[in-house]
């Protein structure tokens, strides 16, 4: 049980990556009055825990009222991933997800709930987590509780890592950090296509 629980929390801060988002949310909240920052980070953070955390119960069923499968969601998630982690290797001046807010706009849900935190991996993720016995549906909970408390202590102090490191070293991470993402999105993408052809020939993956 102990395993599953550490596993569990090792899945989830990975797929949603506090870390590798530090530079979107310098770059998105540079726009934003500093004496609101520290609240917009809160605020997108508690988004991304509720959306993920609904996602967990009842995402199973939502697909079901759309007439949606798991694997409609890697190859999709996959796709939009990839986008992303092409943005990341090849920055734009209109950085990642467009051009930023402007005259002191505050980004909401997006980009930094959905998908910077709660993105298609995530998604999944623990959509998974609910068709799955190994632990009471109460750890998982637990366990996303604590990847949250990780995002706040790490997108809290993105100002201080970026003075401490310098644009150059987080410009340098970003781009590492968007080989990485493209290597989970073809991945995704495969495991999705690879689900679906063995569905169609009637052979379990």
């Amino acid at each position: 049980m102990t395993e599953n629980f550490f596993q569990t929390f090792v899945l989830l801060l990975l797929v949603t990556d506090p870390f590798g988002n530090v530079p979107l949310f310098i770059s998105t909240l540079a726009h934003v009055k500093p004496e609101r920052r520290s609240r917009v980070v809160v605020r997108e953070c508690l988004i991304a825990f509720f959306l993920l955390l609904m996602f967990m119960f009842g995402g199973r069923y939502f697909l079901e009222a759309l007439q949606l499968t798991s694997t409609s969601l890697r190859i999709g998630g996959g796709v939009i991933l990839f986008l992303i982690a092409l943005k990341m290797v090849f920055p734009s001046a209109d950085g990642i997800f467009g051009p930023a807010p402007q005259h002191g706009g505050e980004p909401l849900i997006v980009p930094l709930a959905i998908p910077a935190l709660a993105g298609p991996s995530a998604l999944v993720t623990v959509l998974l987590f609910s068709t799955s016995h190994r632990m009471s549906m109460w750890l998982y909970v637990i366990a996303l509780m604590m990847v949250a408390a990780v995002w706040l202590m790490v997108l809290l102090s993105a100002e201080r890592l970026l003075q401490a490191l310098g644009p150059a070293v987080i410009t340098a991470f970003e781009r590492l950090m968007g080989l990485i993402l493209t290597a989970l999105a073809i991945e995704m993408l495969l495991a999705g296509i690879t689900t679906y052809i063995h569905g169609l020939n009637g052979v379990s993956p």
